[in-house]
């Protein structure tokens, strides 16, 4: 069922963007090229509570689809890091707040079609603002806090657009439910 890449060229070589052009074989024997594939690193976003069980949200500007959106705390997981120190560590710079607990949620891949990554998604809880935020050189980050509730409104209203971490608050509602029932 697998497709046997025959040769792959890269276009752009970048940290956040690196795409290549793929000649591949279907299992019929079809060629397909070319096949265009974007690299990224893997990354990791958390539906996030604060200790009194307000959701944290982050609002910022998206360039590509020239919005100031609301999303989840997140980022890529840097080399050598797995994904609970990345979130861990993603939270801490993007909010400024430490968590006790985390629940695995899931791991997701946005556009497989395209794109190589995958997204780990998690459930921080207990969330305490320990430290200001540290942002990097091209991030503007608004936080916002909103009950739960008002964030389930959101959701389910289409009012957040990211598909990944739409898929995360999701999950993590439905962990929410779960823990409440034990």
């Amino acid at each position: 069922m697998n497709w046997k890449k025959l040769s792959s060229k890269y276009l752009s070589r970048h940290i956040y963007f690196t795409a290549r052009k793929d000649r591949c074989e279907m299992p019929d024997g079809t060629i397909v090229d070319p096949y265009f594939v974007v690299e990224m690193p893997e990354s990791v976003c958390a539906m996030a509570l604060t200790q009194n069980n307000e959701v944290i949200l982050v609002k910022q500007y998206r360039h590509p689809i020239e919005q100031s959106i609301l999303e989840l705390p997140g980022g890529f997981i840097d080399k050598g890091e797995t994904a609970e120190t990345a979130i861990a560590r993603e939270l801490q710079e993007e909010t400024g707040y430490s968590f006790s607990g985390f629940y695995y949620l899931g791991r997701t891949a946005a556009n497989p079609g395209v794109l190589n990554n995958f997204t780990t998604l998690y459930l921080a809880t207990g969330g305490k603002k320990v430290a200001e935020q540290k942002l990097d050189y091209n991030e503007e980050i608004e936080i916002k806090l909103f009950p739960q509730e008002e964030v389930r409104t959101m959701l389910m209203n289409n009012e957040i657009v990211q598909a990944m971490h739409s898929t995360c608050m999701f999950y993590g509602f439905g962990k929410l439910d779960e823990i409440k029932k034990l």
